[in-house]
């Protein structure tokens, strides 16, 4: 898992900032509308979370399940021997480990991420919204808190707000990536919300029913935003304009797909890149 040669820290953050602009182009242009100070303690976040990420859904769906499991696991354990360490080898892991140094981030955000992780290889499905509210703990709203430091809140009031944030984010993918998680053999939407309405997912149809349960989605999606909503208000100038813009960005993609009638089978709900560009170009000229 390490580097084959020595890695420096700058050459770490490229990578971690490249992992982002190649995989998370919503949440990378927001980043923009950050300080250049600050950015790239965001990128390494993502970093970690997409390398964790890749081992779980990337390594090969032939890769029988202990296999991931234990490499995820030793993905864990270098990363906290590392930390513990203060430094790491590994391409990715050595601006983790100088982020969550510098911020004093709690390490038990990153249990909880990788606990969630370990779910994805052996939870197909989530009976109710609080059961996926256990598993998004760790996958959404603990990015939130990890973000934290980062971002400099007034308050401490602020931390149920960007876990809210997170899960807004993580509620928005879901809906859009469907087919995507179909493929995985996975259904994040609650499995009491599918038989309430009477919708299948696996018809690959946007059926009235379909239709009917994507707009409860949406509309509990649209809460969580509201709550977020309160967490920014928060935040100081600097960090302010980077999170709206991910806010602004990622709820385009909740209109979209309410503008196409919740069918997110026939063609996936994008935002252009040049609204990208214009929404984080306002955000930023007005910090």
């Amino acid at each position: 898992m390490s580097a084959a040669r020595p890695v420096t820290l700058e050459q770490s953050y490229a990578r971690c900032r490249e992992l982002n602009r190649r995989y998370g182009t919503t949440y990378y242009w927001s980043t923009k509308a950050l300080p250049r100070v600050k950015r790239h303690h965001v990128w390494a976040l993502y970093g970690f979370c997409r390398y964790a990420d890749d081992i779980v859904d990337d390594l090969g769906s032939s890769a029988p399940t202990e296999v991931r499991a234990k490499a995820l696991a030793a993905f864990g354990d270098q990363f906290f021997a590392d930390l513990e360490a203060g430094d790491s080898a590994d391409g990715v892991l050595k601006a983790v480990v100088h982020t969550v140094r510098a911020f004093a981030i709690d390490p038990d955000c990153f249990r909880r991420f990788l606990r969630s992780m370990t779910m994805d290889l052996t939870v197909a499905s989530y009976e109710t919204w609080d059961d996926l509210l256990a598993y998004m703990d760790g996958s959404a709203a603990v990015i939130g808190e990890m973000m934290l430091p980062i971002l400099e809140p007034a308050s401490p009031a602020a931390r149920p707000h960007a876990q809210d944030l997170g899960n807004a984010f993580q509620l928005t993918n879901f809906l859009r990536d469907v087919g995507e998680d179909l493929d995985r053999g996975r259904v994040y939407l609650p499995q009491e919300d599918l038989r309430r309405f009477g919708a299948d997912p696996w018809l690959r149809r946007a059926t009235p029913q379909w239709q009917a349960v994507m707009a409860f989605e949406i509309e509990r999606c649209r809460e969580l935003y509201h709550s977020a909503d309160v967490g920014l208000a928060m935040l100081p100038a600097s960090s302010l304009p980077g999170i709206r813009a991910a806010r602004v960005l990622y709820a385009g993609i909740l209109d979209r797909i309410e503008a196409a009638g919740g069918d997110v089978f026939s063609r996936r709900a994008r935002v252009p890149t040049w609204r990208k560009a214009l929404t984080v170009g306002r955000l930023a000229v007005r910090r």
